[in-house]
Parts: structure tokens; sequence; C-alpha cells
């Protein structure tokens, strides 16, 4: 099915596309580019329902799973470009056969619906050596495809760059905890790490190619290196001094097990990108370059931009919608989103959101936090005393915020007037943080959101967070109920209390 072209995107003939994986890091993070080129996008996914308001006008979804031919073959209907972006690294069982029956299904449905081009990212391995499960399955993936008679444009990618990948959060993990490493021999093994930014382009630029024969493409930056070399690289950047110890014998099922307790990576995935590290996976066939003008980024380059866009996109993202993808809504919650650990509180109150918002906007200065002013104070004078800036700059405005403004040791990083206020922490830290305040509508008055975050730099870091956390849980459980208390006053004294809201007492949500 063909589109007439009004609107000039990289796809001259303005052909729909199929997207498989857009709930996955790659997918996610292609379907907003193909949007912003006006490109139609047909999504396919296993739960439709929960893609409501989240696509663009040229966006449709529906229902498909690859394990279910019947279903891949109603939505790949009318598509002529698909995505083959599925990979079932996390399922347990036996993931290679079932890695082999989705791929199957996908291209003997995309044969009989008339697809002109299937494009697959899958892993760098030489296929003649001994190569782990995971390597094998990712190059098996892409013979089937090219099997089912419709051309393949397949991309051989290694270690991804990028924030909330999972080989950058199991690197970065890894360093961030661990000041001494203690690593197998699998660390010094080479491979050609690639940016996500470079591996996403070159996802764009396949549709411009030629109509012809299968083409597979090795990807890689320009620097081959081992996982020593990143993790050390990733330290320097963050200003951690690291030393990595190698041992003659520590298992793939040992070392996952160990990285499933001081990582975010669970143990079953863990131990196939273990397995798979055994390989070298370097690029041999340079023919990339020669058919696109992509010139992927160093190594360097790639983990800094990886730590410059996390930050960028979790400061112009709401906490809580992390929390809220692991359900944590309406409680109190700890999770982490990244390096960073996340606690999330809410109140209930009867009053209209600019009620609520009012002693937000009102915080720090003479007016205060809401808690035990003479904690705020102390801690002010520890920071004076280890050369930080205290609590003497107050605010420069009582009424009224600014992003920039200086609040007694934060800064206002977001402000958005009754609804949301971020401040980043200036006060000397062996880390980062923020805490967020935010007040949306509920049930007949507001709630109010407090989001307290820390990103802790080393071994230091997270002893500074284990030792305060019941002081800074009190604290802050404090300034939350002083709020409410304060918003409930105001809408008092102004005569904007909700009627038929809330009960008098506070509700708080834990």
């Amino acid at each position: 099915m063909e589109i007439d072209d009004k609107s000039g995107g990289m796809n001259t003939r303005q052909e729909l596309i199929g997207l498989t994986g857009c709930t996955g890091y790659i997918g996610g993070r292609l379907l907003p580019l193909l949007e912003q080129r006006g490109l139609p996008v047909r999504c396919l996914v296993r739960r439709p329902e929960h893609w409501i308001g989240r696509i663009g006008p040229n966006t449709s979804v529906v229902y498909a799973d690859a394990l279910d031919r019947d279903s891949l073959m109603k939505a790949l209907e009318g598509v002529s470009v698909a995505y083959y972006l599925i990979h079932s690294l996390g399922a347990s069982g036996d993931f290679e056969a079932m890695e082999y029956r989705a791929a199957e299904n996908f291209a003997a449905a995309a044969k009989a619906c008339g697809v002109r081009r299937i494009i697959y990212l899958g892993g760098l391995g030489d296929a003649n050596a001994n190569l782990s499960t995971h390597l094998r399955s990712r190059l098996q993936v892409g013979h089937v495809l090219r099997s089912g008679g419709v051309p393949v444009i397949e991309f051989r990618a290694s270690v991804i760059i990028g924030s909330g990948s999972v080989s950058f959060e199991l690197i970065r993990s890894l360093v961030e905890r661990l000041p001494i490493l203690i690593c197998p021999k699998w660390v010094f093994t080479p491979t050609q790490p690639i940016s996500v930014e470079d591996v996403l382009e070159y996802l764009l630029a396949a549709l411009d190619l030629p109509d012809g024969e299968n083409r597979i493409f090795e990807i890689g930056g320009p620097d081959q290196v081992s996982y020593a070399d990143i993790m050390l690289e990733y330290a320097r950047q963050r200003g951690l001094r690291r030393l990595i110890i190698p041992v003659p014998v520590l298992t793939p099922r040992l070392s996952s097990l160990w990285l499933g307790l001081v990582t975010p990576v669970y143990a079953r995935i863990g131990r196939k990108l273990i397995e798979g590290l055994r390989n070298a996976t370097v690029v041999r066939d340079h023919a990339a370059l020669e058919a696109f003008a992509i010139r992927p980024r160093t190594l360097r380059d790639a983990i800094s931009r990886a730590l410059i866009n996390e930050d960028r996109e979790l400061a112009a993202t709401r906490w809580s919608d992390s929390l809220s993808a692991i359900g944590a809504q309406g409680r109190k919650s700890q999770a982490r989103v990244g390096n960073r650990i996340v606690v999330s509180r809410t109140i209930d109150v009867p009053v209209p959101v600019e009620a609520a918002f009012t002693p937000i906007r009102r915080i720090g200065g003479k007016q205060g936090w809401y808690s035990p002013g003479w904690l705020w104070h102390l801690r002010g004078l520890i920071d004076l005393l280890v050369g930080g800036v205290g609590m003497r700059r107050g605010r420069p405005n009582p009424e009224e915020l600014r992003p920039g403004d200086p609040v007694d040791f934060w800064r206002v990083e977001r402000y958005e007037p009754n609804r949301r206020l971020l401040l980043a922490a200036e006060m000397r830290l062996p880390g980062r943080a923020w805490l967020e305040l935010e007040v949306e509508p509920h049930e007949g008055g507001s709630r109010i959101r407090q989001t307290a975050v820390f990103e802790p730099l080393g071994l230091l870091g997270l002893c500074y967070w284990y030792t305060l956390y019941l002081p800074h849980q009190w604290i802050f459980a404090r300034m939350l109920k002083g709020i409410a208390k304060a918003a409930r006053e105001y809408a008092s004294s102004s005569q904007e209390a909700v009627p038929g809201g809330l009960t008098p007492d506070l509700q708080v949500r834990r």
C-alpha cells in the first residue's frame, strides 16, 4: 500500500512502515524519529491498549505476537518496509527456539503480505567461531529472515553505548559501585562499541537503500577496545578511580549471579551476555562505511553523549513516569532509574491545584522547608564547613520562582507554575541529588507528589545514601505533610477549599 508523499520525508514513496519492538530500547527510540520525519508507521505490539495517547497522528497500533503467525498476517497487511527488532534475551526457557520460531513466522507473514524489505538489527560475531548461544541466535535469526524470500537489510552491532542500554547499565553499575573490580578474563575480549544514536542513523538510512538483494552490514565505532577499556573510560568521565584485577577462573554462571547482586541486570540476562563476551565482536567488513555517509562516534564521545542525553531526558521527564511503569503509583516507593535512587510519596488534599501549589512556589528562604528548620540549618552549616554554599543564599523572590534561581543550597532546574518544581542540589555531596514537587487534580481536590532522587558517586555515595536513609525519610515525610497543611490553610484563608472533596483528614499515600 502506497500513501501519497506530502511530507517530503526520507522515504520518498511514503510507504507504510511496520515496527516491531517499539516497547524495547531501540524500537522505542526509533519510533519518534520515524514520526518526526512524517512517515506513516504501524506498531506491532501485544498490548495495543497501553499505547493510547502515546503515538503521533501518522502512527497506528495493532495487535501482533511473533509466536502467532495469524496475528502477523493481519498486522503486516499493507506494510512495505518492516523493522524486525524482536529479541528474547530476557525470556526464560529455550530462548533460541523461541527466537527461531518468531523469525520464521515473521518471514513467512512478510512474504505472504508482500512486504518489500525487512530491516533487522542483530549482533556481531564470527559465524565460524565457537559462538555463545546468544550470539549464535542473533546470526540465526538473520539467516531465517533471509530464507523467507523478502530482501533483508541486516545490521550487526557489538556493544551499544547509550543511556538505558543493557550494556551501558551493566558497565555503569559495576564502575559506580565497586572501587576495585575483580573480573574474569572476558573483560579483555576485543569489541567495537557503537553509540545508540549511530545505530538509529543506520536504521533510518536503510529506508533509502535501493531495492535489491540481501545485505549484511557490520557496524561499530572507530575504536576496537575491551570491556575493561570501556569501564575505565566511563570512570574517567565520571571522575572515579577504579582498579581492575583479572582472575583466571570465574564461570559465566558465577559471574551472572554476581552481576545480579551489584547491577540492575537480571542474572539470566547477565549470563547470556557474559557467555557472549568470550567471543571477539569487531567489524571485519567495512561495507557500511562505503554504503552510508555515517561516521560513527568514538568511544569517548559515545559515553559522553550517553551521560548528557540521560540528564536531558530525565530532566524533561517526570520521575513519577518511571515509577508508574513499575506500579508504584499512589504510595511511598523506592526504585532505580538508571544509576539513580528514586523515592516518591504522595498526599491528597481537598483544595484546588493553585492552592496546593502555593506553598511549593514559596518554599525555602524565610518561608523554610515545612519541616524542622533546625535540621535544615544544621545541614547548611555542615555544608559550609566542607566548602559548600550552605543556607545563606535564600531566594531572590519570596513569591515567585524562575529556572536558574537559587533556593538555599538548591537551584531551580525546572519550573512549571501550578504543576511542577524541580530543584537540583548544590550542597557538597558524594553524588548528585534532586527534589521534585508536583501537583495534579485528583478526586475533587489535588494530589501532591514529592520525589527525592539521588545519583550516588561510587561506593562512598551509596554509603552516604544508606547511612542517612532513615533521617531523610523522616524529614521528607514531615515536609510533605507540612506542605499539605500550608495548602489547606491557604485555601481556607482564600475560601478556596473544594466542597464535597476529600475528608478534612489528610490522606497520605504510602
